[in-house]
């Protein structure tokens, strides 16, 4: 008996303490505590600011360990919170109290674009949150198992909002802000591929943004536009995309091609000159490297563009 009672009292003290240290750290989100309260302060409180969803990375992370410290230590106890000592008005508040946190914890990766990252960790969690908090909300998160948020709405338009988190659904602003932050981290991930594109994309991105915030447009306009976006992110030669000339047929051409001026010809010169000087495993080795930079500054007329080009040149996987 002394083994069982010593056992629950530490299991209560780590699920006591998992609860007040999980709202000492969200004691600074803004009343009302909603999710476009969280999504302002865990992503960014300013969706056109292309730094702040990078900046509160380490903010997310905290919340994740915390929420994932709180549910494991809620499920340790789940099934003995009387014999802990507990009443039942404080079992039920404390589940609500998990349940809530796990929510937030949801809305926040998926608003941020964090459950690609970690989704290798969710089956584990899934199963202790379907066993102990709730089961309803298990087919709508994993709409996002095999597809990002910008992949299900190019695939699916508008209709894929309908996928979201009740939180985020419910609200226009944190749906609105949502896909923002995702489109921007996919902006931000593909901009060392084709910077002038996605900083095309990006200032399209600020545009509408400040068209919503201005209330200059109709919610439902503002969506369907945000959807078009998306796609052009997702797609360049895509429908609504860039029409290309036909000879820029890959996508290492077309990226030479943006940022060279859309000179067609400078493009396909130096995309030939690259496949034909380039050797295996080039990356990284000092003397390869020097032969393809060296074949990059004999053919630009524009010896500034020599490093950039020779940057974007490495980041194409057809190199």
């Amino acid at each position: 008996m002394g083994l069982l009672s010593d056992r629950l009292e530490k299991a209560r003290e780590r699920l006591d303490e998992a609860r007040e240290t999980i709202k000492a750290y969200c004691e600074s989100v803004e009343t009302p505590k909603d999710s476009a309260a969280y999504l302002r302060y865990f992503c960014a409180r300013d969706t056109a600011d292309k730094d702040q969803l990078k900046d509160n990375e380490p903010k997310r992370i905290g919340l994740y360990k915390l929420t994932v410290s709180l549910i494991r230590a809620y499920a340790n106890l789940a099934n003995e919170m009387e014999e802990a000592g507990y009443t039942a008005q404080e079992i039920e508040k404390i589940k609500q109290e998990v349940d809530y946190y796990e929510k937030v914890r949801s809305e926040v990766k998926l608003a941020s674009g964090d459950y690609i990252d970690l989704k290798m960790y969710e089956p584990a969690m899934r199963h202790l949150i379907d066993t102990y908090i709730r089961a309803e909300d298990s087919r709508k998160i994993s709409a996002f198992d095999d597809l990002t948020l910008i992949k299900l709405i190019v695939e699916r338009g508008v209709d894929a909002v309908k996928e979201l988190p009740a939180g985020i659904a419910g609200s226009p602003v944190a749906m609105a802000e949502t896909i923002e932050n995702n489109l921007r981290r996919v902006i931000i991930d593909e901009q060392p591929l084709n910077p002038k594109y996605y900083e095309r994309m990006s200032d399209l991105l600020d545009a509408l943004i400040q068209e919503r915030k201005a209330q200059a447009i109709q919610y439902e306009a503002y969506l369907q536009q945000l959807v078009e976006l998306t796609r052009q992110v997702a797609n360049p030669t895509g429908a609504g995309g860039i029409t290309y000339p036909r000879s820029l047929n890959t996508r290492a051409r077309r990226a030479l091609y943006d940022n060279l001026e859309q000179n067609e010809e400078l493009a396909v010169t130096l995309d030939q000159a690259i496949q034909t000087v380039k050797q295996d495993d080039w990356r990284g080795n000092l003397f390869k490297e020097r032969a393809v930079r060296y074949e990059i500054q004999e053919i630009l007329p524009d010896k500034t563009k020599v490093e950039p080009i020779f940057q974007l040149v490495k980041n194409q996987s057809e190199y």
